[in-house]
């Protein structure tokens, strides 16, 4: 089920009906208990009008005035059976309710982070982490209190003022009523425009707020680095410069929120002590009862508890918007990836990736590859050599789909990945990138992300596979033990053959081995490197490398400059043509006589 999108928009009020209306959906699918629970609230505030009705009653009965000879027992018993009534439908109301709220918030939660899911990785490598989790928290929170409040406390209030005042009208001076609905009318003004004022300050609070928690988990994500350069006091001011400005907010919301509470209570207050002079005017001249003065002090006591939280509700409504204002702004974040309305699932056998003059550019005036054209044949290994910058990992970007190229096009067994679906076209493909993070979970569990549903014995395998299956076993906990965040308990070698079985479980048609040893020592290299070319075999192999001892086998070699192909050919012809690539090969070797291996 999905919920509208919400536009950002300078005026708000479009914007909040449209996040109220995008939540009806929800409040459906469990209609009977919607039904249910608006009964249980209209007979909860029947009970609770009815109450200071009985108790006039009493009261005048018990009047001497009257000469009553005995306890109206019946009355009394009905008071309290309404005084039950009026909490016990109440909670039956919250307890049937209940679930309602809960499915709403986990659909919308998981809608969101499906979509998150959904967005480029452009999106991704502009967003902030921290600000993203504490916005659909914060927005999360705000539908609980929307629905329940809304439906279970305007609703009741509105009608709770209008029985009182029906039965004020009805039963006495018409000045009862006036008084009422002037004092209704004034604090409703003053409570809306007070709350509007405070809706910037409560907004500024969200903003820092989400800063702070940004700039604490990037500085937690990034430990080490801060350990390099001893930098923790550094991160310690940059985060309190952003907790002194949440602090000024929060000061201001607090102190701004005193002198809502003051006007309101000033307003009611005033209207209670005039209803109470003409209420005791009248007993005076013998229009009213005791009974009557006890009545009307009690209807203003329930009239006044209502409208002091119906400013309340009022507030929070609004904070509630504001804070899933953000939530929902994610769900309109445009999906520059999607797939065609016709795309087809790309069937798995035989592969051949043809890449047919290319052209991508990650921003207008940033050109990353120009007129790339090769071919990587049904079972063949390419490789991609050439200087940092020179767009290699950006071949493995855009075959895996995550960005569309903008000139030219990339064929799979002759049909273009853009007229097939996403999921089939990286169920395809496996790769080991450079830079392997982990998740904050056992090894176990990382390796079988390649293919969750697989056997024990076929993660060991591939464990295996991978040389790494000999240091898990030395592990106090096997392969239950935890990596840490992004794997950093690991080194960048055992992180690196974590990838490459994850890669083996996969059994994809197509592989990509990015830099995939290039976190290893030179023997771990030529350990790997044969059990790379095995898995290889017969599979439609992308290496994108820069130590070139990792390449020589490959059926092609392709050497980038600049995001052009400048050199294709084997190991022997391009070392034949002793250009820019020779010159590497020999530059390395020197390199490799200079620093050997251990």
């Amino acid at each position: 089920m999905r919920s509208s999108r919400i536009p950002s928009s300078n005026n708000h009020t479009p914007a909040d009906w449209q996040t109220i209306r995008s939540l009806l959906p929800y409040l459906w699918e469990f209609k009977w208990r919607v039904v249910i629970a608006l009964s249980l609230l209209v007979l909860s505030k029947l009970a609770n009008v009815s109450v200071p009705l009985v108790l006039k009653e009493i009261i005048d009965a018990l009047d001497s005035s009257h000469a009553v000879l005995a306890v109206p027992v019946f009355l009394v018993i009905g008071y309290g059976v309404l005084r039950l009534f009026s909490t016990l439908f109440g909670e039956l109301r919250d307890a049937v309710f209940a679930k309602v709220t809960q499915r709403a918030i986990r659909r919308v939660a998981l809608q969101v982070f499906e979509h998150l899911h959904s967005l480029s990785l452009r999106f991704h490598l502009d967003r902030q982490t921290g600000g993203v989790s504490r916005d659909i928290e914060r927005g999360t929170r705000g539908i609980s209190f929307l629905l329940n409040f809304m439906l279970f406390n305007i609703l009741p209030t509105l009608l709770e003022i209008g029985l009182v005042a029906a039965i004020l009208f009805s039963k006495y001076n018409v000045w009862f009523a006036v008084i009422t609905f002037v004092t209704l009318l004034i604090y409703i003004a003053f409570t809306l425009f007070v709350t509007e004022w405070r809706m910037v300050v409560r907004r500024s609070m969200n903003d820092l707020d989400s800063k702070a928690n940004s700039r604490a988990i990037d500085s937690l994500l990034n430990y080490e680095t801060v350990k390099y350069f001893g930098n923790e006091q550094y991160e310690a001011r940059r985060y309190d410069e952003n907790m002194q400005r949440w602090e000024i907010a929060a000061v201001r919301n607090t102190t701004s929120l005193a002198y809502l509470n003051a006007g309101q209570s000033l307003i009611v207050a005033t209207g209670i002590t005039a209803l109470m002079l003409l209420a005791a005017d009248g007993v005076v001249k013998g229009e009213m009862t005791l009974g009557d003065l006890v009545l009307v002090n009690v209807f203003l006591i329930q009239l006044y508890m209502p409208l002091h939280f119906l400013g309340f509700v009022y507030r929070e409504i609004r904070h509630a918007l504001a804070d899933m204002e953000k939530m929902f702004r994610l769900l309109s974040e445009h999906r520059e990836i999607a797939d065609a309305p016709d795309a087809q699932v790309l069937p798995v056998g035989k592969t051949e990736v043809r890449f047919e003059q290319v052209g991508f550019g990650y921003a207008p005036d940033r050109q990353i590859l120009f007129d790339v054209s090769f071919v990587i044949p049904e079972g063949h290994t390419i490789a991609v050599v050439g200087a940092s910058g020179a767009g290699k990992s950006t071949l493995s970007r855009l075959l895996f789909r995550f960005y569309d190229v903008q000139q030219g096009r990339i064929l799979i067994n002759g049909r273009d990945v853009r007229e097939v679906t996403q999921s089939s076209l990286r169920a395809a493909i496996g790769i080991v990138p450079q830079d392997t993070v982990l998740f904050n979970d056992t090894i176990y569990y990382n390796i079988a992300y390649g293919r969750p549903d697989a056997t024990r014995g076929e993660i060991i395998a591939a464990a295996q596979a991978a040389h790494i299956h000999e240091f898990v076993e030395s592990l106090p906990q096997g392969y239950e033990s935890m990596v840490g965040e992004r794997g950093l308990k690991l080194s960048g070698g055992e992180k690196q053959r974590v990838a490459i079985a994850r890669a083996i479980l996969k059994n994809p048609a197509i592989l990509i081995f990015d830099e995939a040893t290039s976190a290893l020592d030179s023997k771990s290299e030529k350990a790997i490197q044969a059990e790379l070319r095995t898995i290889a075999q017969n599979r439609t192999t992308l290496i994108i490398a820069h130590r070139l001892s990792t390449v020589v086998d490959a059926d092609q070699i392709l050497v980038m400059d600049k995001g052009c192909i400048v050199e294709r050919g084997s190991h022997r012809e391009l070392l034949a043509q002793d250009r820019i690539y020779a010159q590497m090969w020999n530059l390395q070797k020197q390199e490799e006589q200079i620093y050997p291996a251990y």
